[in-house]
């Protein structure tokens, strides 16, 4: 359980991508030559950014790791915020992102999984642990989530922060009003 006032204080939530977005696992390869990496991203959890951009916070990926599909998966979330350090340093982008919106670490809630997440996990508001975080990361942090890294840890989470903040009910209802009614400016696919 997350305190409401805490929950009410967090105006940007970070997210590591390699064991928090996704299960940790990278699919690398080669197409005609070219270097490929791969990741496996859970749907349910980009409706759980969504609903925590729609209640106003703001979204930022933090990683150690430089990845094309980092990049795709950000711009497809609407999220803006991403650093990626190619040598696993998270801080510097992390505090330029905070910087760029006027946010201390205190109002900021982090979702980590390993010790390359330990530095941000110590100074945020309310460090939070995926299902999967190792024993260290787990002690540090003040919200234990049950589901695994792209295994729908990211939406569990989105869950518990927006009930906290009395926000849920109402995030969801307004996702489901929109898509209730047919929009004839938007072409629909139909199987045949």
């Amino acid at each position: 359980m997350i305190d409401a006032a805490l929950a009410r204080s967090i105006r940007l939530v970070g997210f590591d991508v390699d064991g928090v977005m996704t299960d940790g696992g990278v699919y690398i390869g080669a197409v005609d030559g070219q270097p490929m990496e791969f990741k496996r991203y859970e749907i349910q959890d980009g409706l759980g950014i969504h609903l925590l951009k729609r209640a106003g916070l703001r979204v930022a990926i933090v990683t150690g790791r430089v990845s094309d599909s980092v990049r795709l998966r950000a711009r497809d979330l609407g999220i803006d915020d991403c650093a990626q350090d190619p040598d696993g340093y998270k801080m510097n982008g992390f505090l330029r992102i905070l910087s760029g919106h006027g946010v201390p670490p205190e109002a900021c809630a982090f979702v980590g999984d390993d010790f390359p997440d330990l530095a941000l996990l110590r100074i945020v508001g309310l460090p939070v642990a995926v299902g999967n975080a190792v024993p260290e990361i787990r002690s540090v942090c003040r919200v234990q989530l049950t589901r695994e890294g792209g295994r729908g840890a990211v939406r569990e989470f989105a869950e518990l922060l927006l009930k906290a903040r009395g926000d849920w009910e109402r995030v969801w209802n307004e996702y489901v009003d929109e898509r209730s009614h047919a929009d004839s400016s938007k072409p629909t696919r139909v199987a045949t």
